[in-house]
């Protein structure tokens, strides 16, 4: 595995998230929203990973590539419906980056090792799954949660911000404790964990 080839993987991934048609301000302007979930979810690896797999690289990066072509809508409601959906993402998003990685002359193993870790197979016992979860909570948490508190019940919120604290690994808190949070998500967090055990 080269430097060049992981910055063509990773370049191709921003160009197919480019297109994305839902934006998000940053910086005072607007720019597609998955090119900017996968910049976020690179650089919070970094942060807690700088030594990270090539594999890991790619996948963090990668993991929500193109998710706007197949929205939520489309699927029954209820957890059901939003477990297939979720299920169906991750292989998509496999298969979309493991085209990616075929295009740029990687082997059937590394692309095998990528889309199991944006399945998230394993995750509890394997360390790269599993920083892939750490990453995405981190990232939830530090850009997305405010805009979520204002849509989601108190009620609610609790049990997502607990279930979210359950999934990630000792690691993974101690991130998250170092994140500037507002005293609300402190005592919602508490409240659902209290409710969950």
């Amino acid at each position: 595995m080269s430097a060049d080839r992981l910055a063509d993987v990773i370049a191709a991934i921003d160009a197919a998230n480019a297109r994305d048609p839902h934006t998000v301000e940053v910086g005072g302007k607007r720019e597609p929203a998955e090119l900017v979930y996968g910049r976020r979810m690179s650089a919070r690896l970094d942060r807690i990973a700088s030594d990270a797999s090539e594999p890991l690289r790619i996948a963090v990066h990668g993991q929500h590539i193109e998710r706007w072509t197949s929205p939520r809508k489309r699927y029954p409601d209820g957890r059901g419906g939003y477990l297939r959906w979720r299920r169906d993402l991750q292989g998509f998003h496999a298969k979309r980056v493991g085209e990616i990685m075929a295009a740029n002359g990687y082997d059937a193993d590394a692309i095998a090792r990528v889309g199991a870790l944006i399945r998230k197979e394993r995750l509890k016992s394997d360390a790269e799954a599993q920083a892939i979860e750490d990453v995405a909570c981190l990232v939830f948490l530090e850009h997305y949660l405010d805009d979520f508190m204002k849509k989601t019940e108190r009620d609610k919120l609790a049990g997502i911000l607990a279930k979210t604290w359950n999934k990630m690994s000792a690691a993974g808190h101690e991130q998250a404790r170092a994140l500037t949070l507002p005293a609300t998500v402190t005592a919602l967090l508490e409240e659902g964990l209290a409710r969950s055990r």
